[in-house]
Order: C-alpha cells, then structure tokens, then sequence
C-alpha cells in the first residue's frame, strides 16, 4: 500500500478551511458587526498560514500573513468591515487556492495587486496604541522584537502538537534566534519518549505586534507556560517584563488543524477517496444482484436451511445496500454554499442588490447526482441574476424592494427531491417566447400550446429571448444544457412564472442512480421494475371491469377518478392478456396514475444499469436492471407515465 502524500493531507483540509473563510466573509457582507463571522474567518486564515507553512507551502504562508494581519486588525477595531474589503479578501481566498491546487501556475503578480489593494483599505487606519496604556505611542518608542519564552504541556506531542512548526511560523515573523532549555530532561531511564521535556527561548526580531505573536500559540494558549517581553530598540535591547495574561484572547470554538487532534466529543470523521466509494457500490450492486439469484434458487428448493441461509443473506444485503447508500448521500448544504459566492459576485459585476435565501440544506442526495448539479444550477442562476431580476431602478418603478431576492431550496417529495430556483424578478414574457419560437421555426405559427408547454422551450438549442448579449448571457447557450443534464439524471424541469412576480424552476430528481427497491410485474412475456416508492397500491381489474372501462381511461379508486395506462398497448404485447389483471396506482408530485399489468410478481431489489446511447431518446424507461435467472427487466420512468396518463386523460375528457 502506498504511502499518503502528506501534501495531499494539506490540500484536503485547506479546501474546508477555504470554504469556511468563504463563508464567513459572504455572511460578513450581510452582518458586518458579527465579531463572531470575524473570529471565524480570522481563524480559518491563521490555520491555513500555519498549516501551508508546515507542509512546505511557503508561498501560501507569506501571503496569508499579509491577509491574517488585516482581519487582526479588523478583530481589534482598528479597521472596519466593508463591502471593498470583503471583494479584496474573496480574490484573496481565490488566490491561496491557485496556491494550494498549481503554486507553480500561480502568479504573483495577481498575488501583490491583491495585497496592494488590499493595503489601500487599511492604511488609513489610526496610529496603533500600546496594549497596556491605551495611549499612542510614538514609531521610535514601539518594540523592535520580542522575547519569547514557552512550555508546552508534557502530553503536547503525543496530542498532535509539533513544538517545531511553532518555531518555524515565529521564524516566518522575522529574524529569531531560538535557545532550547534542557534543563528539565530527565535521565535516559525515567524518560518518557512522548512527552515534551523541553522549554524554548526565542529573542524575534520583527515588526508584528504582541497579539500576532500570541495568535502562533492560538491553539495551545491555555495550557502552555508562556511569557512575550517587548524589546526596546532605544534601550539597547532593554526588555520591559510583560507577562502573557493567561487565557486572555481564548480562542473559540477551534477550527481544525493539522498540528491538532480531532476535535473532543462530537461524531470521529475520515475522508475517503470518492473512486472507493464509488468501487463500493459496484460491489454491493454485484452482492445484491447474486442474492436475488440465490433467493429465486430457495424458493424452488425444499430444503429448509437453505431457505434459513437465503433469508440471512437478504437481511444481511439489505442493511449493506442501506448503509453503502448513507454513505454516498450528501447533504445539499455543500452545493448551496458554491453559489453564494456566484451571487455575490455577480451582485457586483451587474451593480444589483441580490440576496440568496437557502433552504433544505439538510436534505440529502446521491453523491453523484450532487456532483452533477452545479453547472446546470450555475446556469439557472445566471440567468435568473441577468434576465429575470431588474435593477434597483427597474425594482422601485415596479414598487418592489430596492433588493432582489433569489430562492434556492431543496426538499423530499416521496422517490424524488426537488430542487426549486426562485426569483421575484419580472417573470416570463409569454409572447416573447413564442415570437422568438416561431422566428426560429420551433413551432408553427398557428400551434396550440399551453403555458407551460410554451416556458419548456427556454430550453431549446440556440433560445434565447434577451434583447443584448451580456457577458453573463444572452447567447442561447446554457439552458439545453440545463435540460440535457437534468434528463441525463432522469430527471424532469417544471416551470411556473407570474408576469411582474417572478420566475419558479423545480428540478425533480431521483434520490439515488444506484439501487432502488423495486416492484417487478410482468406485461406479456415481459418483466418489469417499478420503483417501490412510487408505488401507493395494486388493486385488480376483474374482467367485467376491464370489458367497462373499455371506453374509458379512468379508473375510480375510492370515490377519486385515477387515470390509468394499459401498459399491454403500449408494449404491443400480443400474447393473451390474463383474465385477472392488476392495477399498480403510482405518483409523481401531486399526480397519480394505474398501471394495468398481467401480474404482480414481488418486491426486487433492483441495481439501476443505464441503457446504451441508442435508447437515450426512449422516455419510457429509466434503466435496467439484471435479475436473479440473469435476464434483462426494463425499470419504467414513472414520471414520463405520469404526465402520460394525466395528457390521455385531459384527451378524453376534451374529446367528450
């Protein structure tokens, strides 16, 4: 087994640490009074210069201390939050990560204009003031270095504290000579390797003040000995006795480093690879698909203790699928958080007053799918920010807030989660879409389309109705991206617009591209999976029934009219039809239909294989799936029967 790449550690981490400096700083520009966000931004930076000093990252080092002292002074009042000073600190965390991901591609030429910019906001701030007198003092009177002494507890080490990183980030402050002290270094016999026996003496040379030298022990401030004496130039060096007050600047809540353990309490965490996890569901898949084998084989035997051993082995490979599957879910909080920054930034680029409201974070969804949402949302996003939302200008004309507000929210609605994009802009011009349609020949002029049929053609090829290409959008390029992604997921789009309101956009998605439980009932000579969480009830169609209905394309099922699909006709099955046929009632949303099948043979638990390139345009199915005798069962898109039975159904009624 190879080795683990300690940089690679580093990366991983650093990319949390930048996202929670991300975060903060985007919440900052909403509450700029919050010390709270302050702390919290300020702390992911003083990790991320320890921990890239630690791991070689020296380039990352020097220019987060740059951006570190900004948010020290912003901790101590001396600089104020503003919305410049979030831009400048954004480019910053951008550039750390071109640092951390390509340090040999990063420019510094990107790296100084930020830090210049960023100098231009802090230079006014007023005269600093010595720490004990609160009384400004003059440059020829400030402390040309500091001499430091520390212990460290004797359990430091074997808790994951590096006595000399912290040496090594006190070097990176200036010019320091270190002298250990040995003199509490017990004989060979009564040594303890893992604890810490050794005190340091450092005289630093440097310009940074008394509270960024406290900051190199931020971590390990409470239980170490520590005592910081300024030295005078003047006084040839004299050192003024100031002890470290103890616990004066206790940290909150710490954030993760590498230089520290895990967190007390809390739920222990590991990363892993995505391929293992990914390896791992094929394997469960493989495992699920040779237990239904062998249950097929137990249900023809007699012998008993095979059936005891079949039923084990289902238990057992249901609780793996369930476990591999909580494994792989995500929640939607990690895909939120990415578009907060592209509002934001998007807010500036186009001069608008844009919040984004979250809600669902919690919800969670197959990794995969997850990772396959951020370009079309990014899209939708754009296009909502660009096209939907007017200027302040535009807004109070319209007497609406002078800000407008995007909605991103997530939730479980039975096998799918919905993703809706909001904007309280001004909505879809009807007759612009179908001017733009029939200009270029999607529609004939004298088609009959309802409403919503009319938004769907957003998503067309080349559609756009902007009146400007804008650097943002306006091309027709992007939303039949949006729609070919979604439908990849198998997925559908929903749009619902008010002229003057705004715009709503749901994604319907699957909670899983992996294993469902699944109903397998077989048309003809066929065998099929409906998604079990589809599936509300089976009821019969007893013949008279059947000959009834002929002429109908609804059942009533408890005093309610269910539109029904007989899936015979639509499979042109040709072989008889059983004398008593089933009628599988699923939904969608808020919509139900029946499926009428030959029988219900039983529950399946079903490992989703995609169909080939060729049948991408066939709506019908969703997949396949490889059962116990190793045939094909084709698993039905429910969806796609849904709005089919409900359209035969509108026929019907209309046509009666």
């Amino acid at each position: 087994m190879s080795g683990i790449d300690p940089a690679e550690t580093f990366r991983l981490e650093a990319q949390d640490l930048l996202e929670q400096l991300e975060q903060a700083l985007l919440d900052l520009d909403h509450a700029p009074g919050d010390k709270d966000l302050v702390d919290t931004a300020f702390r992911a930076l003083h990790t991320l210069k320890g921990s890239g000093s630690m791991f070689g990252f020296d380039r990352l080092a020097a220019f987060t201390h740059h951006v570190e002292t900004a948010f020290d002074l912003v901790r101590k009042g001396k600089a104020a939050i503003s919305h410049d000073l979030i831009a400048v600190t954004l480019k910053a965390r951008d550039q750390m990560r071109a640092l951390i991901e390509a340090a040999a591609e990063a420019s510094d030429t990107d790296g100084e204009a930020i830090l210049a910019e960023l100098g231009g906001l802090v230079d006014a701030l007023p005269a600093q003031k010595t720490r004990d007198s609160g009384t400004e003092t003059a440059a020829d009177g400030a402390p040309c270095g500091w001499h430091i002494r520390f212990r460290l507890p004797a359990n430091a080490m074997a808790m994951g504290t590096n006595p000399l990183l912290l040496l090594a980030e006190l070097r990176a402050m200036g010019d320091a000579v270190v002298t250990p002290d040995t003199t509490d270094i017990p004989d060979l016999e009564d040594l303890n390797p893992t604890d810490c026996h050794v005190a340091w003496d450092v005289r630093l040379t440097t310009t940074d003040s008394r509270e960024m030298v406290e900051q190199v022990f931020l971590f390990v401030l409470d239980e170490t000995e520590l005592t910081i004496e300024p030295i005078y130039a003047e006084t040839g060096g004299k050192e003024a006795p100031e002890t470290a007050p103890e616990n004066e600047e206790a940290a909150p809540d710490e954030a993760p480093s590498s230089t520290r353990t895990a967190s007390r309490g809390g739920t222990d965490m590991i990363r892993v690879p995505a391929q293992r996890l990914d390896d791992l569901m094929d394997r469960v898949g493989e495992l699920v698909i040779a237990q239904s084998r062998l249950k097929q084989l137990a249900a023809r035997s007699f012998d008993t203790e095979i059936k005891s051993v079949a039923e084990d082995i289902e238990r057992l490979a249901l609780e793996l699928r369930d476990s591999t599957m909580g494994v792989r879910m995500v929640p939607f909080g990690s895909l939120f958080g990415r578009f907060r920054r592209l509002v934001h930034d998007l807010s500036r680029d186009l001069g608008k007053d844009i919040r984004l409201v979250t809600r669902g974070e919690d919800t969670e969804l197959d990794k995969t799918v997850i990772e396959r949402l951020n370009d079309p949302l990014i899209h939708l996003i754009r296009n909502a920010v660009d096209h939907g939302l007017e200027d302040a200008a535009g807004r109070t004309a319209a007497g609406k807030p002078a800000e407008g507000r995007i909605t991103l929210a997530a939730r479980h609605v039975g096998a799918e989660v919905l993703i809706s994009l909001t904007d309280d802009g001004r909505g879809l011009d009807a007759e612009r879409i179908r001017a733009r349609a029939e200009a270029n020949g999607l529609i004939a002029p004298d088609a009959v389309l309802t409403e919503s049929e009319l938004y769907q053609l957003i998503f067309q090829p080349g559609f756009s109705t902007a009146q400007e290409v804008t650097s943002l959008s306006g091309r027709g390029v992007g939303m039949d991206v949006v729609k070919r992604t979604i439908e990849e997921l198998r997925g559908t789009i929903d749009i619902a617009s008010t002229p003057g309101k705004g715009t709503e956009i749901t994604l319907r998605l699957p909670l899983t591209l992996a294993i469902i439980d699944g109903l397998l009932v077989r048309v003809g000579e066929g065998r099929y999976v409906i998604p079990l969480t589809a599936v509300e009830e089976c009821v019969e169609l007893p013949p008279r029934e059947e000959a009834r209905t002929r002429n109908r394309s609804f059942l009533s099922i408890r005093d309610e009219l269910v539109p029904f699909l007989r899936l015979r006709d639509i499979f042109h099955c040709r072989t008889p039809a059983d004398p008593y046929q089933k009628v599988v009632i699923v939904s969608s949303g808020e919509l139900r239909v029946g499926l009428v099948v030959d029988q219900v043979i039983g529950d399946h638990q079903t490992v989703i294989k995609s169909l080939s390139p060729l049948h991408a345009d066939v709506d019908t199915f969703s997949g396949a799936t490889i059962l116990g005798d190793g045939s094909v069962a084709l698993i039905l898109e429910i969806p796609y029967l849904v709005r089919r039975g409900q359209a035969e159904e509108q026929r019907f009624q209309e046509a009666g």
